[in-house]
């Protein structure tokens, strides 16, 4: 059975980032859901894109194995304030389920709302000094137990190849694709260091 992922988008969400890795999931055959945080499923981008999203948060109780949350200035202050989104990443953190914040979203909804649960994590500029209960670290990308983060935009192929393989466990797929989109800083045997 295919693994499922859902992406976390709320209006301002930051669009290059969460397009990237929907893209890698699902050249590694991850099953994406994007859910619209917000009262309708057409979601603002941080760059005013429209995009219409499969699902509404509010009422959706699938589990998935994955739950990836994009960036975005705007976007990440809008899910930390969300409770239904807080609660739906508490419930699959519990499950122990992969959790994936990139960019400012580790530190702006993860920490924001006691998430990190003293894990390590990365995340952008220095949002990192308001977080209390994680140990930041300044890598491109980080695994701690079922949490993997990743610094930003530029690290987005990094940060997906990493959560694809380890969603699917699949190195020659991974191994491939990265080759296959010339993507030349990351292969499934250079690893992550994972604590």
């Amino acid at each position: 059975m295919s693994k499922q992922a859902a992406v976390l988008l709320a209006p301002g969400f930051e669009e290059a980032e969460a397009f990237i890795i929907i893209d890698i999931l699902n050249r590694l055959h991850v099953k994406v859901t994007t859910v619209a945080c917000h009262d309708v499923r057409e979601v603002p981008s941080y760059h005013a894109v429209p995009v219409v999203a499969d699902v509404l948060l509010a009422g959706l109780d699938h589990e998935f194995d994955a739950v990836v949350i994009p960036g975005g200035p705007e976007g990440t202050v809008n899910l930390a304030a969300n409770p239904l989104v807080t609660e739906f990443i508490r419930r699959h953190d519990e499950a122990g389920k992969w959790i994936a914040p990139i960019c400012s979203a580790a530190a702006r909804v993860l920490g924001g709302n006691h998430l990190l649960k003293g894990r390590r994590y990365t995340c952008s500029g220095d949002l990192y000094k308001a977080v209390t209960d994680g140990v930041y670290s300044s890598e491109d990308v980080v695994e701690d137990g079922n949490l993997i983060s990743g610094k930003g935009l530029g690290k987005s192929f990094e940060f997906a190849f990493q959560l694809a393989w380890r969603l699917t466990d699949d190195t020659e797929t991974a191994d491939f694709q990265a080759e296959h989109i010339y993507f030349d800083h990351w292969r499934s045997w250079q690893g992550i260091n994972a604590s």
